[in-house]
């Protein structure tokens, strides 16, 4: 069994206390079994303080502030936990973000989400081609399945295509969604911000920058960013949702999912850079993690858009 991850992905480092948008706020922080084990036989204050704040329901988890806090995140936005027991004491939904992981017969793939601000900073600001790496390999290779095997094989066309700096990014997109067999809604920008309001929201800036697109003039002026920052965000869409399609046997929904994606964060920066006149690596940063945040790690929001896109098939 083999683990896989974008060559990028070594380099990653949480930025603690620099974050803007900590993972500790806003979200709630289940416990996992042998993570609640440690704690309960964690003695002395720390030990009480986890007492006091871990709700022993069905699924175990920390009791968040008024302000939404983890408990343990502390006044300078540094762990408590880690301060005093290590990093090693973390729950495994703490150790693991923002990574996720999609797993294969012969190996499981490893990426960064962009809903870290860390991560999408790291993600789009590289300029070689991306390219994955195996991180660990235990030499037992069980072979894919054929469908494994078709789908990566097509996913490899995809970054091919994606990466073909000869062609220009809509050219790129059209051949992915070509090669896939995808076919998208004809609606405007403004038509998919309204698809994006129906959704399930929690940001109040979101609801706002999708309300500003919605009510904004058509208008494509060229932004400040380089075609690198584009087709790594295409491809990181590919690479996370593609292996979906393993369950759902719909290929074209993930492809026109990384479409929509990608058109709806340009078209907000769009608007953006309308409004201010400028616009850098960092904005498009911020809209790409906002964006994560409310739909990719959103089931329902995604198997929502999933069925949009299927139904044009």
């Amino acid at each position: 069994m083999k683990e896989i991850a974008p060559t990028y992905y070594p380099r990653f480092a949480c930025i603690a206390d620099r974050c803007r948008h900590s993972c500790c706020i806003g979200w709630e922080i289940d416990i996992d079994g042998d993570a609640l084990t440690r704690y309960g036989a964690t003695e002395g204050e720390l030990g009480q303080r986890l007492k006091e704040n871990i709700r022993r329901t069905e699924t175990p988890h920390f009791v968040l502030t008024e302000s939404q806090r983890c408990p343990f995140l502390n006044s300078h936005g540094l762990c408590d936990l880690i301060i005093g027991l290590g990093e090693e004491s973390l729950c495994q939904i703490c150790a693991d973000h923002p990574r996720f992981r999609n797993a294969f017969s012969d190996r499981t793939e490893i990426g960064l989400g962009l809903c870290c601000e860390a991560a999408g900073r790291l993600i789009l600001s590289e300029t070689a081609p991306a390219e994955l790496m195996v991180l660990t390999d235990d030499g037992e290779d069980e072979g894919l399945w054929e469908e494994e095997w078709a789908l990566l094989t097509l996913r490899g066309e995809v970054f091919a295509l994606l990466q073909d700096r000869h062609k220009s990014i809509p050219e790129r997109i059209s051949g992915m969604l070509e090669l896939c067999g995808a076919v998208l809604p004809e609606w405007s920008m403004a038509e998919w911000a309204e698809q994006y309001l129906a959704l399930e929201r929690l940001d109040e800036e979101w609801t706002q920058r999708l309300t500003a697109l919605r009510n904004a003039e058509p208008a494509k002026p060229p932004l400040p960013l380089k075609d690198t920052v584009w087709e790594q965000l295409l491809v990181y869409f590919v690479y996370r949702h593609f292996p979906a399609a393993l369950e759902d046997e719909d290929i074209p929904s993930k492809a026109g999912f990384a479409a929509v994606s990608f058109a709806l964060i340009h078209a907000l920066a769009v608007v953006q850079y309308q409004e201010t006149a400028s616009f850098t690596l960092d904005d498009l940063v911020e809209i790409a993690r906002m964006y994560s945040a409310e739909v990719e790690y959103s089931d329902e929001n995604l198997e929502i858009l999933f069925d949009i896109l299927k139904n044009e098939q």
